[in-house]
């Protein structure tokens, strides 16, 4: 059977199953909503798989599922050398959110990353310790700094309600993604002109490292013919 793991749950599940219903693939939730499992009607040989979208990018890497569907986002960021881990087969045009760095709005003279690296040196001079940026997103962050230059920071992680953690005290900047940045606004942040770090939307990927049977791979082939797909190379 070829195993595609979906989000389990929220807007996410929600898009995917509009997605693939659109194309003549029916998915569906079976059971009550703690069970996490479903069922796939319209094309034999498919097994669904309900995981969290940040469970996903694992499991491919893992190969126990040969599809995936999750934010490029989570992909980028968990998976050191994604390409060589899994294939991009196709956006799917929902899931919207950029991974931006931003400052408290009474930064007034921080709106580049250049002003980011001069006002992290002067924090540390000041405090003796580095600024801290709160995020989930490490490897992104870190190489996005790295690639601008940007010194003088510390990563502090934040799982959840990081646009809180300026007020809060536990961070002086953030690097999260947003939609509309309407809870940048609300916290009392401004996003820096030029760190744009990545634009990210739902994606459905392939496991390279999935167990590629002869059966699996007519089941794909037979799933990205009536997606209208390109055939994918296992």
């Amino acid at each position: 059977m070829l195993k595609i793991g979906v989000p389990s749950k929220g807007r996410l599940m929600e898009k995917t199953f509009d997605w693939f219903g659109s194309r003549g693939i029916t998915m569906r939730q079976t059971g009550n909503d703690r069970e996490y499992s479903g069922a796939v009607e319209g094309i034999d040989g498919i097994e669904l798989v309900l995981l969290s979208a940040g469970e996903i990018p694992r499991e491919l890497s893992a190969g126990r599922i040969h599809l995936g569907v999750t934010g490029s986002d989570l992909v980028r960021d968990k998976l050191a050398d994604w390409p060589a881990q899994v294939t991009e087969l196709s956006p799917l045009g929902f899931g919207h959110a950029d991974l931006i760095i931003a400052v408290p709005v009474t930064w007034i003279d921080v709106d580049t990353l250049d002003d980011l690296d001069a006002a992290a040196a002067a924090f540390r001079a000041a405090h003796g310790h580095r600024l801290r940026i709160a995020t989930k997103y490490h490897r992104l962050v870190r190489d996005f700094l790295t690639r601008h230059g940007v010194a003088d920071y510390q990563l502090v992680d934040s799982q959840g309600a990081t646009e809180g953690t300026v007020k809060n005290l536990t961070a002086e900047a953030i690097a999260d993604i947003t939609s509309t940045g309407e809870t940048l606004r609300a916290n009392h942040l401004k996003v820096l002109s030029d760190a744009l770090i990545h634009q990210s939307q739902a994606m459905l990927y392939l496991a390279r490292s999935a167990d590629w049977s002869q059966q699996t791979r007519d089941t794909l082939a037979a799933l990205t013919t009536r997606l209208g797909l390109p055939a994918p190379t296992p």
